[in-house]
């Protein structure tokens, strides 16, 4: 059984070495995430050669997504490393001490901190393990009151209860990696801490600009990205629930219900969904899954979401194939218990404004009152495919492309396939034999299976997808 959702995995020490990332692949990984918020250009270039490589030698195609750090709103290092607060401590963020921190007061990474607090502020440290409120602000000392106690190490971030924290999305440091993202030709470039549409849209000028073609994803982990999620989505190709600094932001309590909601709204706008952050986060250490672990995943794609990640997992953890292989099984699992539902009311009421996009839900429409194998979709550009994935066909899409780009790109969309297809053919009916000549030796489908094919009438031209077929194999020969 082909899986239809896909499973995103971040690269690290833990996979640097190609022979695990290769079994890695194997295991099912679709899409690697490169952390630029460690490594250099040079490390970043070097990997993206790597994982394309090692896909080669597994026959398969692999995307990437370069995600940038992002603002970086943390406190500075300590004399020890570390230091043991308890309740009722004072406890003092410094905007220009440029020491070692003590049991009295650290630096900040951030120095912006003091402005974007009053008193009464309530501030979250190290992924809202400690709690801390704002008493005074002092010039640029912000003295707090330590509510919750607790280890405090070098470099953890701060989060706002409730947001408000003004750090720009886009850095100096971000700028230059969209540069890197654009020499590596990441298929998908992601966005940190974006409060608003034109964070997206400015970023995808600086990406244009470096002669970049990678899809937009906005890293959803703001509370302002909230009331603003529409016009984000909107100026995104896709988005990520990343459930950490969110649910330190809007409250732990908040985020499934947020999930649940990006992913619709995402799906209706027919942009892609990563769902992200402590997906499998006892493998880290275990061979095996807790239970809520499983749960979560399997929540994620009954909610619908195109692909689930892993962080820390593959990234550090001790088992990085034995998690890939977990998640997989748990995605195939769940998706015998999603019902297809090819239309709803919405789409049943949809204009559609472009013929390919027409066709595309017809294909959909055809392939769930007939009994097919897959549906095949000949495409230069991947959009046929991708409206095709907004649905649930029930049945394996297929997207046949000559278009390198296009191929990495199609890697996260869900219940699609890529396949490399090369044809000379100079007319539709020479065009679908190639097509199902290269399903065959592939011996994803056998004579006498029926399949649903799209193309154009401009062979090989983008944007030209005008025909629909419902194809029995073996009636071209």
């Amino acid at each position: 059984m082909l899986r239809r959702t896909k499973i995103v995995a971040t690269l690290g020490p833990a996979s640097n070495d190609p022979k695990v990332l290769e079994q890695m692949i194997m295991a099912g990984v679709d899409l690697v995430r490169m952390n630029f918020s460690h490594g250099s250009a040079q490390d970043h270039m070097k990997r993206a050669e790597t994982v394309r490589a090692v896909a080669k030698t597994c026959g398969r195609t692999v995307g990437i997504l370069a995600d940038l750090q992002g603002p970086k709103i943390r406190i500075g290092k300590f004399e020890n490393d570390k230091i043991i607060l308890h309740k009722g401590d004072t406890f003092i963020l410094d905007a220009v001490f440029d020491g070692l921190g003590n049991q009295e007061r650290v630096g900040l990474d951030y120095k912006e901190l003091p402005s974007d607090v009053s008193t009464g502020t309530v501030l979250l440290l190290n992924d809202g393990m400690l709690e801390f409120h704002v008493t005074k602000v002092n010039g640029p000392e912000v003295i707090c009151k330590v509510v919750r106690g607790g280890p405090l190490s070098n470099n953890k971030g701060i989060n706002r209860k409730g947001g408000g924290l003004t750090a720009a999305a886009l850095t100096e440091k971000d700028k230059e990696d969209i540069k890197t993202a654009a020499l590596i030709k990441a298929d998908y470039l992601a966005v940190s801490f974006p409060r608003s549409g034109e964070d997206m849209r400015v970023a995808r000028e600086l990406m244009h600009a470096a002669g970049g073609k990678s899809l937009l994803m906005a890293k959803i982990e703001r509370a302002e990205a909230i009331p603003a999620l529409a016009d984000i989505i909107d100026a995104s190709d896709a988005i990520m629930v990343a459930r950490g600094d969110l649910s330190v932001e809007v409250g732990d309590a908040a985020v499934p219900g947020l999930q649940k909601r990006m992913i619709k709204m995402a799906r209706a706008k027919n942009r892609l969904v990563i769902t992200a952050t402590q997906m499998m986060e006892s493998m880290i250490s275990n061979p095996i899954p807790t239970r809520a672990e499983v749960s979560d995943v399997a929540n994620a794609v009954l909610d619908g979401t195109d692909a689930v990640m892993l962080s820390a997992e593959t990234a550090v953890g001790d088992y990085p194939v034995e998690t890939i292989e977990a998640m997989a099984r748990i995605c195939l699992k769940a998706e015998r218990e999603v019902e297809d539902s090819v239309f709803d009311r919405r789409t049943g009421a949809q204009r559609f404004m472009r013929v390919d996009q027409s066709i595309a839900m017809s294909a959909l429409f055809a392939a769930s009152h007939f009994k097919v194998k897959a549906i095949v979709a000949l495409t230069q550009s991947g959009s046929t495919p991708l409206w095709m994935s907004r649905m649930n066909a029930g049945v394996p899409i297929f997207a046949l492309t000559p278009v390198e780009e296009t191929l990495s790109k199609v890697t996260l969309f869900s219940g699609v396939h890529p396949i490399a297809f090369h044809s000379k053919a100079k007319d539709q009916t020479q065009e679908l034999r190639n097509a199902e000549q290269t399903l065959f030796e592939l011996g994803l489908v056998q004579d006498g299976d029926l399949i649903v094919m799209t193309l154009g009438e401009a062979v090989g031209k983008s944007g030209h997808t005008n025909t629909m077929k419902i194809v029995k194999i073996g009636d071209l020969k």
